[in-house]
């Protein structure tokens, strides 16, 4: 299958302009509304399409990835399409909302120690490689990873956006295809869009079950695990600290506005917002709302709501 074939199997998400409590227009990329609920989508099919392709991996074979959330959701529902068998190995005390969703694609599930974070749930998916000759698709380092956002995200917006033109595209990292891919698929079309970071911004202790996340209450933006995300290789970076008090905020204006995010989309959007008001932007700013608010009800994030008689 070539890469425009690929393309083909995933319909372009909406991009829309987005304006909340006063903030400018951002144009958001509705990434929660790929087929698992979030913009891991495009990954685990692109990588796992392509080994097929490639005779790295066939029917019935095992697929082992460490992920806390979305691109385990991703990887469950990609391969019970292709017949695949698949394992998520995630650091104990993860939402129980993500295990559900895995199991119910066929999946299972497999815990390492919360001490150790996702580095050691990483450790746990390649001794389970080299024991059972399973596939790791590798998305911290893989860079087929950001590849799927460079010939398919960045693609989609540039054909959406008026004018076909970005000036900032905003995202946090946590392996980093995204932002990497966006920044790589811009520059091909020769779009010179400052790359912005959104870094979630802790002042509180709280437990980190992610292990190296910047806050905990964001998951699934880490620092020093990619590969993929090199700050050198983006002279224009703009690194964007956001509290995450404000991000968890702004992910529940966004759904009072009927958008069912979860809290990196305030993340994205708030830095898209500080961006902004920093630098001056006239033109358009771009963001994505990685995935759906249904994996975080037993979290912070949805703890005013449990409390409403």
């Amino acid at each position: 299958m070539s890469i425009q074939a690929y393309l083909g199997r995933i319909n372009p998400t909406p991009l829309v302009p987005i304006s909340v409590s006063g903030s400018p227009r951002i144009w958001a990329k509705l990434d929660f509304l790929n087929a698992s609920g979030s913009t891991k989508d495009r990954i685990a099919r692109f990588i796992l399409e392509k080994a097929m392709r490639q005779g790295l991996l066939v029917p019935g074979q095992h697929v082992v990835e460490a992920s806390s959330g979305s691109t385990s959701i991703a990887m469950a529902l990609v391969c019970a399409q292709l017949g695949l068998r698949f394992t998520a190995v995630m650091p104990e005390g993860v939402s129980n909302e993500r295990g559900l969703i895995i199991r119910a694609y066929g999946g299972h599930l497999k815990f390492t120690p919360r001490a150790e974070g996702i580095r050691g749930a990483i450790a746990e998916t390649q001794c389970m490689a080299a024991e059972q000759q399973a596939f790791l698709p590798h998305q911290f380092s893989n860079p087929d990873n950001a590849l799927a956002h460079r010939m398919g995200t960045a693609r989609e917006i540039l054909d959406q956006i008026p004018g076909g033109t970005v000036a900032a595209a905003v995202s946090g990292v946590g392996t980093g295809g995204t932002l990497v891919g966006l920044h790589q698929g811009f520059a091909d079309a020769g779009c010179s869009a400052i790359p912005v970071l959104a870094k979630p911004i802790s002042y509180e202790m709280i437990s980190d079950v992610e292990c190296c996340s910047f806050s905990a209450r964001i998951p699934g933006v880490v620092d020093n695990l990619s590969t993929i995300f090199r700050e050198e290789d983006m002279p224009t970076l703009l690194t964007i600290d956001v509290p995450d008090s404000e991000a968890i905020d702004v992910a529940r204006e966004l759904m009072r506005q009927g958008f069912p995010v979860g809290p990196s989309s305030g993340l994205n959007f708030r830095a898209a917002w500080m961006a902004a008001e920093r630098l001056k932007i006239q033109g358009n700013i771009v963001t994505v709302f990685p995935d759906r608010m249904e994996r975080y009800f037993t979290t912070e994030m949805f703890a005013p709501y449990r409390s409403v008689k």
